[in-house]
């Protein structure tokens, strides 16, 4: 139980740093020297492996189902997928409310969070070739095309939410790129944190006596959005690190790039917000982003001199 609650709070920790744009919970992974657990945990999951939970009744199957579980790592990953969860839900409502009451100084903080971020990784490749150099170019120019779009409204679907948890599932694998930043790309960041808040809300007032009319609203966009995520994490996760193993440094820039290109809605988050006194407001946001650069270079020197599992091998 030690054990485990001490994985509960590296989850913790995890999933702080992936409600903020910019901060990657696999960097908390890599810190805390449990990311190669991690990926060799996500990557051995097969449900076909699961058939024998259909017939429990059987000793045969519990001793099977038992064996299955032992194989995934299942005790570390349910306690760090709580931990995950706990910091979400935790945090998801400090997050709402700074990006709804204090759009400025929040903006800013991600801009030099996302921009620090896409600093360092870019670091991390050594020659850029022209082919490499045009996969960058297109990745810049793919999310600054979507930013512009989302920065204007965007679905908020089933179909949305659904795919916004099987990307942003992705980050689990990527030191340096956080689910928080693809929901922030797709216009769903502000989104999901209010239907987190007003789920976790409904729940509480559920148990005190109020109705459940807005625990099944905002409850079925968050089972959709869990839906999501256990579809990538079984297609679309598996796709990056096959990227990564086959085409490391090109699947790199391009992702990075991304992060570059995405700088368009928070620099467009804060231009709105800035209001009639830009002299006394814009201060603020360069100070936030300051504080975000430190934020991303601290967490650089301590991940600088370690290692993890390179899909590249």
């Amino acid at each position: 139980m030690r054990e485990l609650f001490a994985v509960y709070l590296k989850g913790f920790s995890m999933g702080s740093a992936d409600v903020v744009p910019g901060v990657s919970g696999a960097t908390i992974a890599l810190i805390l020297g449990i990311y190669d657990r991690l990926i060799r945990a996500i990557t051995t999951i097969d449900p076909r492996k699961f058939r024998s939970a259909w017939r429990l009744h059987e000793p045969a199957q519990r001793a099977a189902l038992r064996a299955e579980l032992e194989r995934i790592d299942a005790g570390f990953l349910a306690a760090l997928g709580l931990g995950i969860a706990t910091a979400i839900v935790v945090l998801s409502r400090v997050l709402h409310t700074a990006v709804t009451e204090y759009p400025v100084p929040t903006y800013g903080f991600f801009f030099g969070l996302i921009g620090a971020s896409a600093i360092v990784l870019y670091g991390e490749i050594d020659r850029w070739p022209g082919r490499r150099l045009a996969v960058s170019i297109a990745g810049i120019a793919i999310a600054a095309a979507i930013t512009g779009v989302t920065a204007t409204g965007v679905s908020h679907g089933p179909a949305m939410v659904v795919l916004a948890g099987a990307i942003a599932v992705c980050a689990m694998i990527l030191p340096g790129i956080s689910g928080a930043f693809f929901l922030l790309l797709l216009g769903q960041y502000e989104f999901m944190t209010a239907t987190l808040t007003a789920f976790v809300d409904g729940l509480l007032g559920l148990a005190g006596g109020g109705t459940a009319g807005s625990v099944v609203e905002s409850g079925t966009v968050v089972a959709l959005y869990l839906l999501g995520t256990v579809i990538g994490l079984f297609t679309m996760a598996h796709v990056v690190r096959r990227a990564l193993e086959s085409y490391r440094a090109a699947t790199l820039a391009f992702l990075v790039s991304l992060m570059v290109g995405a700088l368009r809605l928070p620099a467009t988050e804060i231009a709105t917000n800035v209001g009639s006194e830009p002299t006394a407001t814009l201060p603020i946001a360069v100070a936030a982003g300051a504080v975000g650069v430190v934020a991303v270079l601290l967490a650089n020197r301590y991940t600088s001199g370690l290692e993890y599992d390179d899909p590249a091998g």
